[in-house]
């Protein structure tokens, strides 16, 4: 999926926290060496593709087995580098988590800067909804790594939920309540319209397994993703548009 900048904003408020203590762990990559070394640009892609693949791989053993359950031997054979290599660019285990975590949250994050108040309501909440189902098909992974960090009391996030996350959260309740009163929307609560949307798109990510035993299709399958995609659209918009007497 692609998210277009011409929409989205960064959500640098949102992650810098997490963001500070992965960028603060120094990099010998960064130390002066002799002119022989590649250009700068093409160096410091190279080092970030690599730690790119560490994160990725970490991901997989995460959002399976949570923190305490995954070890930094696995990551590094799946990621196809020494565990040392890793410790190089993640000391430990918490920051490597913290990192994916921190990936993680921005592109979660990313589709709700789509709700702003000069937008088209209903056209925006049904763009909201193909977005979030196709981050579930795209990001499983990183949708049921949030989700097991919600059921183990968010040990990492609670202090970012409670702060920089509730508030962009009460700044698009805001949004949802201007479009009420504007006329664009039916009366409806901000937030559990938010529980509604992010409880049955990522469903799909979080319940896969269930969701294929049942149906034999995932969000993999283009016909089966257009059809969630429409009738999610259609059973939460109808309950949105405005009944004028």
């Amino acid at each position: 999926m692609t998210i277009d900048p011409g929409v989205f904003t960064p959500t640098s408020d949102i992650v810098r926290p997490l963001q500070t203590m992965v960028n603060n762990v120094p990099m010998n990559d960064d130390l002066p060496r002799q002119n022989t070394r590649p250009a700068p640009d093409k160096r410091r892609s190279a080092i970030e593709k690599r730690r790119a693949g560490m994160r990725q791989a970490a991901l997989h053993f995460f959002s399976r087995f949570g923190l305490h359950g995954t070890s930094l031997d696995q990551v590094a054979e799946r990621a196809g580098v020494s565990k040392t290599n890793l410790i190089y660019h993640y000391p430990t285990k918490e920051a490597l988590y913290t990192a994916v975590l921190s990936e993680m949250l921005e592109l979660w994050i990313a589709p709700f800067q789509a709700l702003q108040p000069e937008a088209d309501a209903l056209l925006a909440i049904r763009h909201y909804i193909r977005l979030k189902l196709e981050l579930s098909r795209d990001h499983a992974e990183a949708s049921r790594l949030f989700c097991l960090e919600m059921v183990q009391g968010a040990p990492h996030l609670g202090a970012m939920l409670e702060g920089s996350l509730r508030e962009l959260v009460d700044d698009k309740a805001s949004v949802i309540e201007h479009w009420i009163e504007r006329g664009d929307i039916a009366t409806t609560d901000a937030w559990h319209l938010f529980y509604l949307l992010w409880a049955t798109t990522q469903h799909y990510a979080d319940f896969a397994v269930q969701i294929k035993a049942i149906s034999g299709k995932t969000l993999a399958d283009p016909e089966f993703l257009e059809t969630a995609i429409s009738n999610l659209q259609t059973m939460i918009m109808d309950g949105l548009i405005p009944r004028h007497p």
